[in-house]
């Protein structure tokens, strides 16, 4: 199987599941058309945008969309639109589209603040799936998102673990690591965060015991 068809069967496994586990939910495809049919510039992140890189898809309640920042209030406007149902609660970091009944997370819609999601559009993937192209991260940027909510001192216990498990699954089902690359996206999460998140593949690979 090639590349992309991995990410785009992903994509398909991780939507079944969702739809199937979870009343309501949008499906990430539907959210794709809207966003191309309005010209927006975004990256497919979170558990549908990853799920292709860690060989591990599984369900999940939300979209995640890193939206570049003159398209922010486009996009948002367009899935408003597309989805009534939903209702924004705008944050500074994300702009987070809520059921106006349950107020459960359908689409965040992810402001590039920080300087790793400014960097999540060059280091991206194209996956074509069902008539629609968009973007992922690379792997580098993919375990580099995942390495910022491991190391994050606002982030809960349990997530991170969930996020350990992401990564972790990413660096066995994928040996051409770019370490350079890594590195240079590490430090963008923190001073010396390079280091740590090559570090943090060698024990995985080496079979150690990742301490969050």
């Amino acid at each position: 199987m090639k590349a992309a068809d991995v990410h785009a069967s992903s994509l398909a496994t991780s939507s079944a599941l969702s739809v199937n586990a979870m009343p309501n939910v949008i499906p990430p495809q539907e959210v794709i058309a809207v966003l191309n049919d309005a010209e927006v510039n975004f990256v497919l992140v979170g558990a549908h945008g990853l799920g292709g890189w860690t060989k591990k898809p599984r369900a999940t309640r939300d979209v995640d969309v890193v939206v570049a920042a003159r398209h922010q209030r486009r996009a948002v406007k367009a899935l408003l639109e597309a989805f009534p149902s939903l209702e924004l609660v705008d944050l500074p970091v994300v702009a987070r589209l809520t059921d106006r009944e349950t107020h459960e997370v359908a689409i965040d819609v992810m402001k590039p603040n920080q300087q790793l999601f400014k960097a999540a559009f060059q280091h991206t993937k194209t996956v074509h799936s069902g008539g629609q192209t968009y973007k992922i991260p690379s792997l580098e940027m993919a375990l580099a998102m995942k390495f910022a909510p491991m190391v994050s001192l606002n982030r809960e216990d349990a997530d991170k673990y969930l996020d350990a498990h992401d990564f972790m699954h990413m660096v066995k089902s994928n040996p051409d690591i770019d370490s350079t690359t890594l590195a240079e996206l590490g430090e963008l999460v923190y001073p010396g965060g390079g280091a740590e998140v090559l570090e943090l593949v060698r024990k995985t690979r080496a079979g150690e015991k990742l301490n969050l």
